[in-house]
């Protein structure tokens, strides 16, 4: 049975550095383009790697057609381009407050303040995200994500609650704001036909709008999942618990665990040295914890293989071996 059987339009792929995210992202990918979805890649990962397990150039920030696959499309989000075209759009709404306001002051220490300070590039990032869900939704059946490191993509996620919060705010704000000016004006007909152009308000209500209907999708079991991915190491297994404890108080469904880099049994078997043999004593008591501790939440399993999973055949050798467990 595939682990992903078509229901949910949004998948996303997280979990610690490393433990092979990419790749299960891909082969969830093209498992639902060949059951005849029009499936689209996106990979949020700061360090890409499409490009390397499709072998093809799937860089630029585009969407690209697959080689090779009916249905697949995959983008490498170019994070620094995105940030840039977020900060002009800041930097917009920063100028029209203050030339709205009548403040007489460079307006480059607010801008630097706003654009620079630790959770912008991921509010960037965020915002990108939005575009993909409201803009390619109807062009593409499925949108897998291929997230950053796990601790990053729930700060991602994470911000489709703080955001909402945040837009709230701002917007009560502006709107007091403009009421006051209208009440102290002298032409209060002119004030309030003024508020209702406002760029600042009106961008801020567009935000939010955004933000809502993002939100409604991200938090709807029946079109969105979370797939954690582990390896059979406790420091991996541990960052996947906490982790999807987070997503769960995002009110994000979590759509269950894979565990990847089995060592197979027969080749721990076959080794002369005893060194696998040891490993795999050790997979064995982890496998047992995973088992206990995510239970029905497992969804298959990936065994180590001795090659780099790269190019279409691997990844549909990795899709029959994940669905034979």
């Amino acid at each position: 049975m595939p682990i992903v059987r078509g229901e949910q339009k949004f998948i996303f792929v997280g979990g610690k550095g490393g433990v092979g995210k990419t790749v299960l992202a891909s082969a969830i990918g093209l498992n639902l383009a060949e059951q005849g979805y029009k499936t689209l890649i996106a990979s949020f990962n700061p360090v890409h790697s499409l490009s390397s397990v499709f072998e093809q150039n799937l860089s630029g920030g585009s969407i690209v057609e697959v080689k090779g696959v009916s249905n697949l499309y995959a983008v490498e989000v170019e994070i620094e381009d995105v940030v840039a075209r977020y900060k002009e759009r800041i930097t917009k709404l920063i100028r029209d407050f203050l030339k709205w306001a009548e403040i007489p002051i460079d307006p480059k220490g607010f801008i630097e303040i706003a654009t620079t300070n630790p959770a912008f590039q991921e509010a960037a990032s965020f915002d990108k995200m939005m575009d993909l869900i409201l803009n390619e939704s109807e062009r593409f059946d499925r949108i897998v994500f291929d997230t950053a490191a796990v601790a990053n993509a729930i700060r991602l996620i994470g911000l489709s609650k703080i955001y909402g919060l945040w837009l709230q705010r701002v917007i009560k704000s502006r709107q007091e704001a403009l009421s006051l000016r209208a009440q102290l004006s002298f032409r209060k007909d002119k004030a309030l036909e003024e508020m209702k152009s406002d760029p600042v308000l009106i961008e801020l209500l567009e935000l939010y709008k955004r933000y809502t209907s993002v939100k409604s999708v991200l938090t709807d079991p029946s079109k969105t999942s979370f797939i954690f991915v582990t390896i059979p190491t406790m420091l991996s297994i541990s960052v996947v618990r906490r982790f999807m404890d987070m997503v769960k108080a995002y009110e994000i469904p979590s759509g269950g665990v894979v565990v990847n880099m089995l060592i197979p049994k027969e080749e721990a078997d076959r080794d002369a040295t005893g060194f696998l043999k040891s490993k795999f004593e050790e997979q064995e008591r982890n496998m047992e914890y995973i088992r206990k501790l995510f239970g029905n939440q497992l969804l298959g399993y990936i065994p180590l293989y001795p090659e780099d999973i790269v190019g279409i055949d691997r990844l549909k050798r990795l899709i029959r071996d994940l669905e034979a467990r």
